[in-house]
């Protein structure tokens, strides 16, 4: 029977239902009965720390471990019920133009004698991969974001985990704002999309939502909070996005500079909005970032489903040796994509059809 070697390694941020898709990965290449119809005996290595595993395969200073493991269906048993990524992750940019190690990894590809590789991250992870692909690898992705930015793919692993927890910590706010008659402005992340923001806020009932997609002017912010204290809110909570802008004024970062990838670290827009609202609405006003809690703790239902599915198509494309796409779930259906497709722009809030700009929140009418 031919035998072939499978890669498989996660990187960017961390996120629910990464473990899931590694996991069903493992069981779909080494299932036994499928083998038979296959006629393949495929093996699966670990790649630990993303595209780090394949820049320095032996380890470094800080983990001098080997980054290769191969993964049995015992060993993986279990890892659909935990978060994070059991692989390990990192945001290492192989094509980096100050420091281009792409040629590295290729030759590692071949020293391990990898016949397939996928590829589980969002934009940067799967614009590598979409660069290896180019070069005559046999890639395919799965796409794994909590800001769900990635097109061509109507869900992305992680978001919506990362949603319950928005749901989770801005109900706990509520007791605290009720108690102090306060206002809370809870920062999520998302980048330039409002995804996280947008539903997180729906879900959890916030007053106000803030999306990058839409420039927001802060006197109508202190517009619609004083219309609610009228009404007799006893509180009120705002989400907002982590890039999201006031008319006027440019993203706000939190640290000079950028990563392998060209990206600013963004941060601080929900500071910045309290001390506002606390100066023009006279009104006590705190800010808090849920920063990483958002990609932390065990997968959701939904992401645990989500992963199964993922991992299984992903062999699946490699079956059928389609590869530079991206396994894709759309109108329902589990389906792939071109990699160039997935990471060519940004999936973003269409706020024509998903945000009332009136309001600033979702849309309140959805039958016309």
């Amino acid at each position: 029977m031919e035998k072939k070697r499978i890669g498989v390694l996660t990187g960017g941020g961390d996120c629910a239902g990464l473990n899931s898709a590694i996991k069903w990965i493992v069981k779909t290449a080494l299932d036994d009965r499928l083998q038979k119809t296959r006629k393949i005996l495929y093996e699966v290595v670990g790649i630990r720390d993303g595209w780090k595993g394949l820049v320095f395969p032996e380890g470094d200073e800080w983990d001098p471990a080997p980054r290769t493991v191969t993964l049995t269906e015992e060993m993986v048993r279990t890892w659909d019920r935990y978060g994070g990524t059991m692989l390990g992750t990192s945001r290492t940019n192989p094509y980096d133009l100050k420091n281009n190690r792409s040629q590295t990894v290729l030759e590692n590809i071949d020293r391990f004698r990898l016949d397939f590789l996928v590829a589980i991250g969002g934009e940067d992870t799967l614009g590598v991969a979409q660069k290896l692909s180019l070069e005559g690898m046999n890639v395919v992705g799965i796409p794994k974001t909590i800001d769900k930015d990635l097109s061509g793919t109507d869900y992305t692993l992680g978001f919506e985990t990362a949603v319950n927890v928005i749901t989770e910590e801005v109900d706990r706010l509520r007791t605290t704002a009720g108690s102090h008659r306060r206002i809370f402005v809870v920062e999520t992340m998302g980048r330039h999309a409002g995804w996280l923001a947008l539903e997180g806020g729906e879900s959890s009932g916030a007053y106000i939502i803030l999306i990058p997609e839409y420039n927001f002017d802060i006197e109508r912010v202190n517009e619609l909070l004083t219309e609610g204290r009228k009404k007799g809110a006893r509180y009120e909570i705002i989400v907002v996005a982590e890039g999201a802008k006031p008319s006027g004024y440019s993203e706000i970062v939190k640290e000079e500079g950028v990563d392998s990838f060209g990206h600013q670290v963004l941060g601080g827009i929900g500071e910045f909005l309290a001390k506002w609202i606390a100066q023009l609405a006279k009104i006590e006003t705190r800010s808090i970032t849920l920063s990483h809690l958002q990609r932390g703790g065990v997968p959701c239902a939904y992401d645990r489903r989500m992963g199964r599915y993922f991992g299984i198509a992903a062999i699946d494309l490699i079956v059928r040796e389609e590869f530079g796409k991206m396994v894709s779930y759309r109108n329902g259906q589990i389906t792939a994509v071109p990699l160039k497709e997935a990471v060519g722009k940004l999936n973003l809030v269409d706020v024509q059809t998903q945000y009332d700009t009136d309001r600033y929140n979702g849309r309140r009418t959805f039958l016309r």
